[in-house]
């Protein structure tokens, strides 16, 4: 089966949790989502799914259903703890990232008298200093990808380190509708980690706002299994929302 690039985003999201054990998923975003489910449905079962408000639950449904099968309560209190012990791994979006990796979600222009408002920190500094945290940006283009983000809510490591936040910073990837990117470049940079199959490299230096860093060797990000495919077509998003956020072109 062939997959689409939605399909390719879902599994180079689910593979963000190889070896995760026992901690908190928590996406934002319909691709994240359905990746963290088809993690938990094939190689990360002990992964811990909640509805965003108290509960952790059980059961895996599909992305527009709700949760039927509460397994625990996770009040607040318990929702920090896991977010200072580092137990959690938190799919951003952002409304740019620049080449530090520095993530804004708070506003565009002036932060004291913006030309656009956003949707504020949303606790972003303290996942980025705090757990694993990635990126999920479904439009991949200089408009996300600025040299230098207006406002900064997350942290990138170099800004981490400089204010002596870095002991815990573990931003790992970036996960885009053309790529998987990462902060292995040099003063840790944004790099190149792999293109989407049928993505040209042109395409993805065009749609990014800052020099990236392009390794010698620069291969396809995997394709799902058939296995994966089934699952996500038949159980986890039978109804394509994935086809809404990521649109072919």
């Amino acid at each position: 089966m062939t997959a689409t690039r939605a399909e390719v985003a879902i599994a180079a999201c689910s593979d963000l949790f190889r070896g995760a054990g026992t901690i908190l998923a928590s996406p934002v975003g319909i691709v994240p989502t359905v990746g963290v489910r088809l993690a938990r449905l094939t190689h990360a079962p002990g992964l811990l799914l909640s509805d965003g408000e108290a509960t952790l639950y059980a059961d895996t449904p599909a992305v527009d259903e709700p949760f039927r099968e509460p397994e625990a309560p996770l009040p607040y209190a318990q929702l920090f703890e896991l977010i200072a012990r580092g137990r959690r791994h938190v799919i951003m979006g952002a409304a740019q990232l620049d080449r530090h990796g520095d993530q804004n979600l708070s506003a565009i222009g002036d932060r004291d008298r913006p030309t656009r408002q956003l949707l504020g920190a949303r606790a972003a500094a303290t996942n980025t200093v705090n757990h694993a945290t990635s990126y999920w940006v479904a439009r991949h283009s200089p408009r996300v990808f600025v040299d230098r983000v207006d406002v900064v809510t997350g942290v990138g490591p170099a800004r981490a380190r400089t204010a002596g936040a870095h002991r815990f910073h573990d931003v790992r990837r970036i996960v885009t509708d053309l790529a998987v990117l990462d902060l292995t470049g040099p003063g840790d940079t944004v790099a190149l980690v792999s293109l989407h199959p049928g993505v040209t490299l042109d395409r993805v230096v065009a749609a990014t706002g800052f020099p990236l860093h392009i390794p010698a060797v620069v291969p396809e990000t995997r394709q799902p299994t058939a296995e994966e495919l089934r699952l996500v077509r038949e159980r986890l998003d039978p109804r394509g929302l994935r086809d809404r956020e990521v649109i072919a072109s």
